[in-house]
């Protein structure tokens, strides 16, 4: 790695331009941050943040009069932002802070931009290019950030007790880091005196807010490997403060020489294939997602990982704590699992601030359901079988085949092979099944208002009974899935009930 770069990173337009109206107002300006970091790894970055020894709101709109853009300005924080050519760059004053025990808010002066390395979290966040004209792109770098990127370091400027009891977020981020720049030619570690300090100061999660600590949570489980992420805040403490059900998955017992899975290891297993297998589809173009507008469905493929699919697949197997049992004659089970644990998400997620909406719906469904495939690949696929599955996962059938799949581990190697063999015969049936009742979006063809009008009753159970035994005859395959099949036997269970038409 070169410690001076400007070729290829520094020849958009916009630093020339920055660099001018700086210079222009007397100021000095710096690239500082993750697009310094991001340009040393080869990374393509359209985030640009600009630090200035002066006003950094007065820069960027000097820079939007310029550029003819909008700038947004953010005056609590001292902040502006603009857009020029696809590209978000955001200018912040220079400055030096000091913290208070009780709260993660820094105490804010102005300051140089030495002052604001040492704020910076860690030394490969730390490192800045100049964009002064006589230095245009020099690699300014105090903390030796080139050097642990190098080495797949994570290492904070100051002290690491100051750092992290400071801002106890930084631990976490520390972790992401860690997670995020990690490759198969380098994983980056976060130094031994770090995660000692982590370790000492992570009772400080506490001044934390749940959605922040969610936040960084979110972008560890969408990198290509969560479970270096996860390894990392068990063995520094932290996961204990931020998911304790997913910390109770460890250990192994072991009765008559029978031992169960180890399901934390598995859990992140699962995650990591998760990763591996929607990657996979997504460059194939293979998954999609629904979304309402102005109350219409709309459908488009998926161009990015979808969270709530990592979250299914990290908590898939929460209840299996809850639910472990030894039989003398199974060995080890844990039956109702996965219905107990679709039970525990809404809880999971009120007490981590995550949202109440589809998405936890999404999570829940998929963990309550993730056995059904599996249960499918071990006996004969039947049609009714593949229906009702189809019914009960509507649209979302395909994140959950995909979290099934990830969920086949073992370490007999054999069994794995052929369990997945069994598993694209289920895929294959989910097709034909699919292509030829249209189940997945299924509506049943006897409405309430129907049953009310031709048999002259008002709202009832019987109404509700009648729909469901339409409902189960067409998944069970007794019937077509058409109205005029339908009718008829709704009609035909109606009399069975007293009912008859009244016209």
């Amino acid at each position: 790695m070169s410690a001076t770069i400007t070729q290829g990173f520094l020849d958009h337009k916009i630093f020339s331009i920055v660099s001018e109206t700086a210079a222009e107002l007397g100021v000095r300006a710096f690239v500082i941050g993750g697009y310094v970091r991001d340009c040393f790894l080869g990374r393509p970055s359209k985030d640009i943040d600009i630090v200035v020894e002066g006003s950094g709101i007065e820069l960027a709109e000097a820079v939007g009069a310029k550029v003819h853009s909008n700038v947004s300005v953010f005056r609590n924080f001292g902040t502006a932002m603009l857009r020029y050519h696809g590209i978000e760059v955001e200018f912040v004053g220079a400055r030096k802070e000091s913290y208070r025990r009780d709260s993660r808010k820094p105490i804010v002066e102005d300051g140089t931009l030495e002052d604001d390395q040492l704020r910076r979290d860690f030394t490969i966040n730390a490192m800045a290019f100049s964009l002064q004209k006589d230095d245009f792109g020099a690699l300014v770098d105090p903390f030796g950030g080139i050097r642990d990127l190098a080495a797949g370091i994570i290492r904070t400027p100051l002290d690491p007790d100051t750092t992290y009891s400071d801002d106890p977020l930084r631990m976490v981020r520390a972790v992401r880091f860690a997670t995020k720049l990690s490759t198969d030619a380098l994983t980056f570690k976060i130094v031994p005196e770090s995660l000692e300090s982590i370790r000492r100061n992570r009772h400080r999660m506490e001044i934390l807010s749940k959605e922040r600590i969610v936040e960084e949570l979110n972008k560890i489980l969408v990198t290509s490997k969560p479970s270096i992420g996860f390894r990392l805040l068990d063995q520094t403490g932290l996961l204990d403060y931020i998911l304790p059900q997913l910390s109770k998955l460890k250990g192994v017992e072991s009765v008559d020489g029978r031992e169960h899975k180890e399901n934390f290891s598995h859990t992140l297993e699962v995650v990591d294939n998760v990763a591996a297998l929607e990657v996979e589809a997504i460059a194939e173009g293979r998954l999609k997602d629904f979304l309402f507008e102005d109350g219409v469905e709309m459908e488009k493929v998926r161009t990015e990982p979808n969270v709530w699919l990592r979250w299914a697949a990290l908590l898939h197997d929460i209840a299996k704590p809850a639910t472990k049992r030894y039989d003398s004659a199974l060995g080890w089970t844990f039956h109702g699992h996965e219905v107990l644990g679709g039970r525990w998400i809404p809880k999971i997620f009120q007490s981590m601030k995550m949202p109440l909406n589809e998405k936890m719906k999404y999570v829940q469904k998929l963990v309550s359901l993730h056995l059904r495939p599996i249960a499918l690949v071990t006996e004969e696929v039947t049609d009714s079988a593949v229906r009702r599955l189809l019914f009960d996962a509507g649209n979302d059938i395909d994140d959950l085949m995909l979290l099934c799949n990830a969920d086949i581990t073992s370490k007999n190697p054999k069994k794995v092979a052929r369990l997945h063999a069994n598993f694209e015969l289920v895929r294959t049936k989910l097709v034909e099944v699919e292509a030829k009742d249209a189940i997945r979006n299924f509506k049943n063809p006897i409405t309430g208002d129907y049953v009310m009008e031709l048999f002259g009753i008002s709202p009832c159970n019987t109404i509700g009974q009648l729909k469901e035994y339409v409902k189960n005859a067409i998944l069970d395959g007794d019937i077509e899935n058409t109205f005029e099949a339908a009718d008829a036997l709704m009609r035909q269970k109606a009399a069975e009930l007293g009912l008859f038409p009244v016209k």
